[in-house]
């Protein structure tokens, strides 16, 4: 099978691609993906993710785990990825959240020209549809549709008021390029009458409404199992489906896209043979090009969280009338796309500065209307909420590497948590500033009880030893196929791989340095603006 560009990933960068390139009714794409078609109900209703999020069973999620972590107390820890059409949006909270101008201007600074703030803000408005309509910032008419939450509870609205009596500002929009102060969240939900409350995520927004192309295919189960090269040039990708015994392979007469994600693209890479040659001479595979930079720079976002138990059952818990409740509102929202079915969870946002002297905040907080505790694998009878803490710019560096030369083995993932002591220092500071909102006069008729003993005064010492037993990440991975001009870096400016022809990466591996927030916008964006390029090589 021979198409113009064949897109390895269906997830939030790949249903871009596969929706801006066949566009032009001449231009042939294929679009694999491992996952299943990404449509069910555990997608479609938000507060179904609970039933993703554990990976047990592993519906929809790669169900990742680390290798284990010092920094963690050798713990292993969990990494979900969404496996789907959509990726890791059809699993997520669905938080629309960019970042702050100063990464993007960062990026610039780096040596990536054209990726400052002002060169990518016009991507993020043509993806966006916002249900508030369209401004200097804001999009809407895109794919994409943000939204304001249908139907936060009452506590959310009491941590924000929590928030301000601890004297941080209150804002409406957390994606003008400035993030500071609190507020909720808006989310990729749909808000329009026919699918209103249902998730937006990437697949919804950009693919299925143009599935029935005649010039773009879509094939699900797919597991990309290694790239093929004529010289330095990739001509095409071979997959499998599990089970079906024999490989298949699709040729791309232009180029090859990868958009498997910050674990899984530069698994495949080197695989393929394209990596550095320490990594791939001790699982026997033959190197096709040397690339050092190929997994190094794993970024990610160490969460931590404060769990209180409630008397208020307005929220997710585990009770005697959990049940009947839980129906009620799955009914509602099925009737008219609001109600606690159509919650993200995590409906409280701050972006908070842990001393005054910084020039941007360095913390965020999500605040959310359950007690999520190990990303959901284990459950405490009552009902709750929680607080989860992450520094956004961890100086913490770590590596995605292969367990053995199977491309259908998970990848050895070493965030290395915690491995700089500097982000030990700003979790601790961000856990205390968390505790004194969650103990602030609004949020007192909710306190019943809190889980871990966090609530009254920790040393920094006692600090230390929560974090170290039990945070993890908050599912924000990037940096593996870093974007730059230094010799590490794995792709230019362009998202060319260096030193490869026909083959670029479009997802979240390739930012040189972690956002100030949440990663599905910004790798919507990347993808908005890799399409441009694309095409402008193609003329």
């Amino acid at each position: 099978m021979d198409f113009d560009y064949v897109i390895v990933g269906g997830g939030s960068a790949g249903s871009v691609l596969a929706n801006r390139l066949s566009e032009d009714p001449s231009t042939s794409v294929c679009l694999l993906e491992a996952g299943g078609g990404g449509k069910s109900l555990f997608v479609r209703m938000p507060a179904a993710v609970v039933t993703a999020l554990p990976g047990r069973p592993r519906i929809n999620n790669w169900a990742f785990e680390t290798v284990p972590q010092p920094g963690l107390n050798g713990r292993r820890g969990y990494q979900p990825r969404g496996k789907a059409l959509g990726g890791s949006s059809a699993i997520n909270a669905m938080l629309y959240v960019r970042g702050q101008q100063q990464d993007y201007d960062g990026w610039a600074d780096l040596g990536c020209d054209g990726w400052d703030w002002d060169s990518v803000l016009p991507y993020f408005k043509r993806a966006e549809n916002n249900e508030l309509g369209a401004d200097s910032v804001h999009g809407d008419s895109g794919p994409l549709q943000v939204s304001r939450q249908k139907e936060p509870r009452p506590i959310t609205h009491a941590f924000i008021q929590a928030a301000q009596q601890m004297q941080h500002r209150h804002t409406e929009d957390f994606n003008r390029g400035d993030n500071e102060g609190v507020g909720l969240y808006q989310v990729t939900q749909f808000h329009d009458p026919a699918k209103n409350g249902e998730r937006c995520s990437a697949a919804a927004g950009y693919l299925f409404p143009v599935s029935g192309r005649p010039n773009l295919t879509v094939i699900t189960h797919a597991h990309a199992s290694r790239l093929r090269f004529e010289g330095k040039r990739a001509t095409g990708v071979v997959y499998r489906v599990r089970g079906k015994g024999a490989d298949i392979t699709v040729q791309a007469k232009r180029e090859v896209l990868l958009c498997a994600g910050a674990l899984k693209t530069p698994q495949l890479l080197q695989v393929s043979g394209v990596g550095a040659k320490s990594d791939l001479e001790p699982h026997g595979i033959a190197i096709h090009h040397e690339l050092p930079g190929v997994g190094r720079n794993l970024q990610d976002h160490l969460d931590f969280a404060l769990i209180f138990k409630t008397k208020d059952t307005d929220n997710f818990g585990i009770g005697p009338t959990g049940a009947a409740r839980l129906l009620r509102h799955i009914q509602r929202w099925n009737k008219k796309g609001v109600s606690m079915a159509a919650t993200p969870f995590a409906e409280g946002a701050a972006f908070l500065k842990t001393t005054p002297d910084l020039e941007r905040p360095d913390i965020q907080l999500h605040f959310t209307i359950a007690m999520v505790d190990d990303h959901a694998r284990k459950l405490h009878y009552g009902y709750g909420y929680s607080c989860h803490v992450c520094k956004l710019r961890p100086e913490s560096r770590g590596t995605v590497g292969l367990n053995s030369a199977d491309p259908m083995a998970a990848p050895a993932i070493d965030p290395a948590f915690l491995s700089d002591k500097r982000d030990l220092q700003t979790m601790i500071k961000g856990a205390r500033m968390a505790r004194d909102i969650l103990n602030a006069p609004a949020l007192a008729k909710y306190r019943h009880k809190e889980l871990f003993g966090t609530d009254t005064a920790q040393t920094d010492q006692d600090w230390e030893e929560h974090i170290r037993a039990r945070a993890d990440t908050i599912y924000h991975p990037v940096g593996t196929c870093k974007m730059g001009v230094d010799e590490m870096a794995v792709v230019d400016p362009q998202l060319r791989v260096r030193g490869l022809e026909g083959l670029r990466i479009v997802d979240a591996s390739v930012m040189p340095t972690l956002v100030s927030g949440n990663t599905n916008a910004p790798t919507i964006m990347i993808a908005e603006k890799a399409a441009d390029m694309i095409k402008a090589a193609a003329m």
